[in-house]
């Protein structure tokens, strides 16, 4: 993976992250409807497929380069993933039980689900929150339903890249049935992050004469989309092939058609992109693309707790413009610092780890 392509996956991450933040800072009970055109473009869901394919591609060179095998894999996985999650969950969930007590009429059913403690931690730290038959959101931070299908996916991915023979087999069963219908809809999109990875690593590159329709021209096919209804004509076409109560019990996966059209469209787009910047020597990226895409994770995952208590706990300014500034801008730089305390932290806190295990194994029984 060189560098120019891997500047460029920094942008796509950090650019992703902040959209999401965009989508849910448009809705009209923080922003009083000035964005919603935001929100009418979905651009909040669709950046979130483009975290599935970013995530196959990062976990399917990882898999092959660096954990060369299951438990460096899981050890590797867990901490990245925990090192934000736990704090999210924890302040996440203090952050909601103050704003529900001085701001009830704010945090009403549809954004708020008020679990208790031990369910709450239980289900965010099982990642089982969207598994099959068990859908639920945790306190206000719908974001991160995303997080229990991408831990599935590792799961499965694992299975599948680490174990042979019936184990596999049987595992991937079981891990099928688990995981449920709405998470296997969205895995397609996912999986195109692994092709793309085995297309570098074979050396699979566009021919040079269709590299500037993939950099260019699928990024304006999807412009072209939107304006010509293409993602919500997809989910009409799905309503009308679905039942109503089904296509409701999809929950996220309801736009599977759109989203995996999309990541088909995205992977062909790295592709070009990787074929392109292997051909042109990298320009430095300076250090603040890689300190925002450092920091995305968080962003990404305790936004939403904070705008759904700071929308309600700013005084007004008097100029709305000016207020939307305040929130955007307080909720993000609050992310990030959020980010300094725990994501970058996530190598001392590897080696903390491990220095313990060996501690625990070298003491005497």
């Amino acid at each position: 993976m060189n560098k120019g392509f891997s500047n460029y996956l920094d942008v796509l991450r950090f650019g992703a992250a902040f959209a999401v933040l965009i989508s849910h800072f448009a809705y009209p009970r923080f922003t009083e409807g000035r964005h919603i055109w935001v929100r009418e473009l979905n651009l909040g869901s669709d950046a979130v497929v483009l975290f599935f394919v970013l995530s196959g591609l990062v976990i399917a060179f990882v898999a092959q380069t660096k954990d060369h095998g299951f438990r460096s894999f899981a050890f590797n996985r867990a901490t990245r993933i925990l090192s934000v999650a736990i704090p999210a969950l924890i302040l996440g969930y203090a952050l909601d039980r103050t704003g529900a007590a001085l701001f009830p009429a704010f945090y009403d059913s549809l954004f708020y689900n008020p679990l208790p403690l031990a369910e709450h931690l239980a289900r965010g730290l099982s990642f089982t929150s969207e598994w099959g038959g068990m859908q639920t959101r945790l306190g206000s931070n719908g974001p991160y339903w995303s997080l229990s299908y991408e831990v599935a996916y590792y799961a499965l991915f694992a299975i599948a890249w680490y174990l042979t023979g019936a184990l596999r087999t049987v595992l991937l069963a079981l891990g099928v049935w688990l995981v449920g219908l709405n998470i296997l809809l969205l895995m397609p999109a996912w999986l195109m992050g692994v092709w793309v990875w085995r297309c570098l690593d074979r050396g699979l590159m566009p021919r040079q004469r269709l590299i500037p329709y993939l950099v260019f021209g699928l990024p304006l096919a999807y412009v072209g989309a939107q304006i010509t209804g293409l993602p919500e004509g997809l989910r009409m076409l799905t309503s009308m092939a679905l039942p109503l109560d089904t296509l409701n019990t999809l929950r996220f996966s309801d736009e599977f058609l759109w989203n995996n059209l999309l990541a088909v469209g995205f992977a062909l787009h790295l592709l070009g992109v990787a074929a392109l910047t292997r051909r042109r020597a990298a320009r430095p990226a300076g250090r603040l693309i890689p300190w925002l895409a450092g920091g995305s994770f968080s962003l990404y995952l305790f936004h939403y707790p904070l705008l759904q208590f700071l929308g309600p706990a700013l005084p007004g300014t008097g100029t709305a413009l000016l207020d939307d500034a305040l929130l955007l801008g307080l909720v993000t730089l609050t992310c990030y610092a959020f980010a300094g305390v725990f994501e970058r932290t996530l190598k001392d806190q590897r080696a903390w780890l491990l220095s313990r295990t060996a501690e625990t194994k070298k003491a005497p029984s």
